[in-house]
């Protein structure tokens, strides 16, 4: 089964369209996924390498990742989290983006966090919701 990324220039994102055959990726017009717009352009896949959920926890872990990170400067906030989450190896959503845009435009962390309350899950549940 093919699986192509495209541009789609209606809504701006970079969305991945599965086909059931590849005689069916020349026959069939690619539809945007997120917003069902038509004007897509192919683009090259990223590649991806393969490796353990250990390794991949290890590297974060590592105190040399901190190097460099000043927690008073947005940008350098900004720079981390794109580390880290090209380390995570996903795609780690719009929120996780629109976070980071804004930090690289030097807002403050405390203003993006009030103005986004959903932003790490929520409230914690109350003690019986724990225990029923």
């Amino acid at each position: 089964m093919p699986i192509y990324e495209y541009g789609c220039y209606d809504c701006h994102k970079r969305v991945t369209v599965f086909f059931r055959s590849f005689s069916m990726v020349e026959t069939q017009q690619a539809v945007c996924p997120r917003c069902g717009g038509i004007h897509l352009k192919r683009l090259v896949s990223k590649v991806a390498v393969v490796r353990s959920e250990e390794s991949r926890m290890e590297n974060l872990a590592d105190p040399s990742n901190l190097g460099g990170l000043d927690e008073n400067d947005p940008k350098s906030m900004a720079r981390w989290l794109r580390k880290m989450g090209s380390e995570m190896g996903e795609d780690l959503g719009d929120e996780f983006d629109e976070v980071v845009g804004r930090l690289e435009s030097g807002e403050d962390p405390e203003s993006i966090e009030k103005s986004m309350p959903e932003l790490g899950g929520g409230a914690a549940p109350a003690a019986d919701d724990w225990y029923g």
